[in-house]
């Protein structure tokens, strides 16, 4: 995982540089679920909010990533209208000086008609107080 985290996550800070913050899992899990609830408040100004302003969105439900706030809370006004229900399948969780990911599985039912399967990455990075999304990953579950 070390080899991972040097790949995803930026350059430490200067003004971070001397703090390390660190989270337990279930401090990691309660991130998703912050996210998870701003997906129910059908709000995308409140989704695009969780993402740091140079923050990499690769999305599900669209080819093209999303690189600044403009970009990723277009993308949650398209995807918040199917009425998304999210839930976690499978993760595995990994959290260091001023960085965690969480990794794995997760299904959303879209419209009430059903369970969509993906795999997901989510990097938080901390930074000016709050942990914040800098790298989130979400592509369709192929099906064998």
């Amino acid at each position: 995982m070390a080899a991972l985290l040097f790949l995803v996550t930026p350059a430490v800070r200067a003004e971070e540089s001397s703090q390390c913050h660190t989270l337990s899992d279930r401090q990691v899990e309660a991130l998703f679920e912050r996210w998870n609830t701003a997906l129910a408040s059908g709000d995308p100004e409140q989704v695009s909010a969780l993402y740091n302003s140079d923050a990499l969105l690769l999305p599900t439900l669209s080819g093209v990533a999303r690189t600044d706030p403009e970009g990723i809370e277009d993308y949650f006004k398209g995807f918040l209208a199917h009425d998304p229900t999210g839930r976690i399948d499978q993760r595995v969780i990994f959290s260091d000086c001023n960085v965690a990911i969480d990794a794995g599985n997760y299904s959303f039912q879209l419209d009430h008609k059903g369970w969509v399967q993906a795999r997901y990455t989510f990097v938080y990075e901390y930074r000016d107080g709050d942990w914040k999304i800098e790298h989130h990953h979400s592509s369709l579950l192929p099906s064998s």
